[in-house]
C-alpha cells in the first residue's frame, strides 16, 4: 500500500549519500561549536506550519497518485475511509523497495516537517506518525497497513535524522549569490521539507551574521569507492554476474565520546549503489544512530562506551541471470533498535585497534521466502532481534587498514496465512499475512582491505558472504549461501 513510489523516486536517488564504521578517518573540515544564536533560533516551534506541512505532504502525493498516476488505491472517498476505519488494519503486499525504503523515505518527509520548524527528534517522531495514520486511514481505498504504520514512522526518524543533519552541514546563512543559491538547492533535494520550510519563513534567502548551522561543525569522515562487483549464488546451479558498483560511508561525529546527549549526535551511514544487470540500483543502505550514551573507560589505555543506539538496515538482491533463476539474499530491518558498545586500545604504537558491537530488538523486519508470491511480494515480514560485531585494524595512521564485520538476523514470521486458502481465487488487497509461518536466520559477514595509493586515493578490496537458513512450518527448510566481491579505488575526503 501507499505506493508513492514515481513521486518520491527522484529525491530518493539524491538522498542515497550515505554503516560500516570508517577504518581510516580523514576530516573533512575542523569541528567547531554551534552558536548559541543558532541554537536558539532554531528551537522555535512552529507546531502550525509543521502540522500544516505534513498534510500537504499527503495531499500533494495522494494528488500525483489520483490526476497523474492514476492508481487505483487513490480512488478515495466516504465509503472508503469508512471502511478503512471499521476493518482495521492488514499486512499489505508491496515489495520490499516500496516497503522498507520508499515508505521510510516518505516517512522522513513527516519527520522534517517537524524538525525543521523548532521540534526534536522524539516529538517530530510523533509528526511522523502522525502523517502515516493519515495516509492510512484517509487516502487510499485499500484497508490501512500494519507494516507501513511501522516502517514509516520509524524508519522516517532515522532517515530523517540523517537527512537534517546532512543539511545542517550545507546550509551557510552568511553566503550570498550563486554560493547560497546552490546550498539551498542541494538542501531542498536532501530534505525536501527542510527546503520548503526555509522558502515559507525566508530563511532560504536572509542573510543573517551567523552560519545558521544548529549543530555547528561536528567531526565528519566521507568516503567514496566505485569500482567493479561480482556476485555468485552458490547452489544446485552456479550462477554469477558483474557489474559496476559504488559505495559512499559517512560518519558524523566522535564515536569515541558518548557523552553527547541527544539523539544522532553521532551516527554512521553505509549506501551501496550498483549498476549491475538486473540488481536493484539500491543494494545496500545502513544507519546506526546513537540515541543516548555514557563513557565506562576514557584512559591513556583504552576506552570502552554503551549506549542505546536505533538501526536501519536494507540488503537487496535480485535474480543474477536466467541460469539458476534465484534471488540471492532479500532482508531488512526499517524499525530496530538495541544496545551497543564501542571500544578502543590505545596501547600499540603502530596499530590503531577499535571494536564494536550492538545487540537489536527487531519490531519489523523482512526476509526473502522461497514459497509466498503475492502480487510484488516475495518475502516474509517478520519480529526478532539481531547482533552485530565488528573490529577496526589501522596500520600506521592510514597506510594499511583491515576491517570486519559479522551481522546475524532472527526473524519469526508469526501469522501466516489460513491453511485451507484458496490460491486460485483470493483477493490480495485484503489477505492478512504476514507470508509464511518460518523462521529465518540470515548471517552477513565482510572483509574490508584499504591500501593507501597516494594521498587520500586508497585500493580498497571487499569480501563478503550472505547466508540463509529458513525453517517453514508448512515447506521443507531451505539454504543458500551468497558471495560477493568488490575491487575499488576509494578517496577519503
Amino acid at each position: 500500500m501507499m505506493r508513492r513510489g514515481l513521486f518520491l523516486f527522484f529525491f530518493v536517488i539524491s538522498c542515497c549519500t550515505l554503516y560500516a564504521q570508517i577504518g581510516i578517518r580523514k576530516l573533512t573540515s575542523m569541528p567547531r561549536l554551534p552558536d548559541s544564536v543558532d541554537v536558539v533560533y532554531h528551537s522555535k516551534k512552529n507546531g502550525l506550519l509543521a502540522g500544516s506541512m505534513v498534510f500537504g505532504v499527503n495531499m500533494a502525493v495522494w494528488t500525483f497518485d489520483r490526476y497523474i498516476q492514476k492508481g487505483d488505491f487513490a480512488y478515495i472517498n466516504g465509503h472508503t475511509i469508512k471502511e478503512n476505519f471499521k476493518h482495521g488494519f492488514i499486512w499489505d503486499n508491496d515489495q520490499m523497495g516500496t516497503n522498507m525504503f520508499l515508505h521510510p523515505y516518505h516517512g522522513s518527509l513527516y519527520y522534517n516537517s517537524a524538525r525543521s520548524n523548532g521540534y526534536n527528534y522524539w516529538q517530530s517522531g510523533l509528526f511522523a506518525f502522525a502523517g502515516s495514520w493519515m495516509w492510512e486511514m484517509f487516502m487510499e481505498c485499500e484497508y490501512p497497513s500494519t507494516n507501513d504504520i511501522i516502517a514509516t514512522p520509524i524508519g522516517g526518524m532515522a532517515l530523517g535524522e540523517m537527512l537534517y543533519r546532512t543539511t545542517d552541514l550545507i546550509l551557510d546563512d552568511r553566503k550570498t549569490g550563486n554560493t547560497r543559491v546552490g546550498r539551498e538547492l542541494s538542501v531542498f533535494l536532501l530534505s525536501p521539507t527542510r527546503g520548503l520550510t526555509r522558502l515559507i519563513n525566508g530563511d532560504a534567502w536572509r542573510k543573517r551574521p551567523t552560519s545558521g548551522k544548529q549543530f555547528g561543525v561536528p567531526q565528519v569522515y566521507v568516503e567514496f569507492s566505485i569500482g567493479v562487483r561480482t556476485l555468485e549464488l552458490r547452489d544446485e546451479i552456479f550462477d554469477a554476474g558483474m557489474g559496476v558498483a559504488s559505495e559512499i560511508n559517512i560518519e558524523y561525529g566522535d564515536r569515541f565520546d558518548s557523552d553527547d546527549r541527544k539523539p544522532y549526535d553521532y551516527f554512521s551511514v553505509k549506501a551501496s549503489l550498483n549498476g549491475q544487470t538486473s540488481q536493484p540500483m539500491l543494494g545496500q543502505l545502513n544507519i546506526i544512530g546513537r540515541l543516548i550514551g555514557t563513557d565506562i573507560w576514557d584512559d591513556q589505555k583504552k576506552y570502552l562506551s554503551v549506549g542505546l543506539y536505533q538501526h536501519f538496515d536494507y540488503y537487496d538482491s535480485d535474480t543474477i541471470s536466467d541460469v539458476s533463476a534465484k534471488t540471492p539474499y532479500k532482508f531488512c530491518t526499517p524499525a530496530s533498535f538495541g544496545i551497543g558498545v564501542i571500544y578502543q586500545s590505545k596501547r600499540f604504537k603502530w596499530w590503531d585497534i577499535d571494536a564494536f558491537g550492538h545487540l537489536n530488538g527487531i519490531l519489523l523486519g523482512g526476509a526473502f521466502s522461497d514459497y509466498y508470491r503475492v502480487d510484488d511480494r516475495n518475502y516474509n515480514l517478520a519480529s526478532g532481534f539481531s547482533t552485530k560485531v565488528g573490529f577496526n585494524f589501522i596500520y600506521k595512521k592510514g597506510k594499511f587498514a583491515a576491517s570486519t564485520l559479522y551481522e546475524v538476523y532472527r526473524m519469526y514470521t508469526w501469522k501466516g496465512y489460513p491453511g485451507d486458502i484458496d490460491w486460485t481465487d483470493f483477493n490480495s488487497k485484503t489477505l492478512d499475512a504476514q507470508g509464511d509461518r518460518s523462521k529465518a536466520i540470515l548471517h552477513a559477514v565482510s572483509l574490508r582491505l584499504d591500501l593507501r595509493l597516494k594521498k587520500n586515493f586508497y585500493l580498497t578490496t571487499i569480501g563478503s558472504t550472505y547466508s540463509r537458513e529458513t525453517n517453514y512450518k508448512n515447506f521443507e527448510t531451505v539454504t543458500s549461501t551468497t558471495g560477493e566481491g568488490r575491487l575499488m579505488l576509494t578517496y577519503k575526503f
